[in-house]
């Protein structure tokens, strides 16, 4: 049987981006590695690293082993990593970005996004997640020292990641690079509605991070994947919930990233775009939407860049 692909959507500045890929948060060293070896044996031509989740080294390995394999090229893979938040100081941008190609052993980045629009002090890149000691660095000014870095080639296109409207207004405002992509949590939950009307006027993509919001299936949460609504919808298309929730997001226009490493997961979370919801079932489940966020950030909340103290 021939692999299924994702369809792309193309970015602003002309790059197609699969509109799913594979999520790697969390996902450990060969647990990492062979995720990604799996995804690539399934169709997924998109990976999601940052420096912080600390396995762009089984990242790229993964991606080497497939091209060896003959499996694909490297043209053929969207690899998107994240600038810590360690690396905000513009002096050490380059640095940061030539550490995640040093540990991902390729040549150049798809996607290089701004984690956060809070750094943190810089006290060696082994102290990965921070002192917890946070820095005033303008994300302004980090953001033009990224730009460099289309420049020099190292990186194709470039994007931030839990910015809100108004951050992303003041990057389009002073940037000489537009931002392609922002990548924030989005599921039925907290759908992200007005954040993705604002970025579709800004031709910026929303990719959805924690589409699924991180199922817990002891307490059958969330509701949008264990009610009897859901199991209804899942019976009506024959999907699975999951499958449901993910092509409701795609439909809205974002690009979903659910991360797995079970093999049968991946695939299941890759079978997600050729069937479409009717626009009742997308109201259907748009009715989830509570807007609770499951990832705060709460230990920066104090910040004057901290994101999330707006509506969107």
């Amino acid at each position: 049987m021939a692999t299924k692909f994702a369809p792309c959507i193309e970015l602003s500045n002309g790059q197609k981006m699969p509109v799913v890929g594979l999520g790697t948060w969390r996902s450990y060293e060969n647990e990492a590695e062979q995720a990604v070896k799996d995804a690539i044996d399934i169709g997924y031509r998109h990976i999601d690293t940052a420096f912080v989740y600390e396995n762009e080294h089984e990242v790229g390995r993964a991606i080497k082993a497939k091209i060896a394999e003959g499996k694909i090229k490297r043209e053929d893979m969207f690899v998107v990593t994240k600038l810590g938040g360690i690396h905000h100081d513009p002096e050490i941008v380059e640095h940061a970005c030539r550490k995640s190609l040093s540990n991902l052993d390729m040549d150049y980045i798809d996607l290089y996004l701004m984690h956060f629009p809070v750094g943190q002090v810089y006290k060696g890149d082994e102290n990965v997640h921070g002192s917890g000691e946070l820095s005033d660095t303008d994300y302004v000014d980090t953001w033009k020292a990224m730009e460099k870095l289309v420049d020099l080639g190292l990186v194709k296109g470039l994007g931030i990641s839990n910015f809100n409207a108004e951050q992303t207004e003041r990057i389009l405002q002073n940037c000489r690079i537009r931002p392609v992509v922002n990548q924030v949590e989005c599921h039925p939950a907290f759908n992200q509605n007005k954040l993705i009307e604002f970025s579709r006027q800004k031709q910026i993509v929303i990719t959805a991070y924690a589409p699924l919001a991180r199922p817990k299936p002891a307490q059958k949460w969330p509701a949008f994947l264990y009610d009897d609504n859901a199991q209804q919808l899942a019976k009506r298309y024959n999907r699975t919930p999951a499958q449901i929730c993910l092509r409701y997001l795609i439909q809205l226009g974002t690009v979903v990233i659910p991360k797995s490493v079970h093999k049968e997961r991946i695939a299941e979370n890759f079978d997600c775009f050729d069937f479409e919801l009717s626009p009742e079932d997308m109201q259907l489940m748009d009715g989830y939407n509570s807007n609770s966020r499951l990832i705060p950030f709460t230990a920066m909340s104090h910040h004057k860049y901290f994101p999330f103290n707006t509506e969107f």
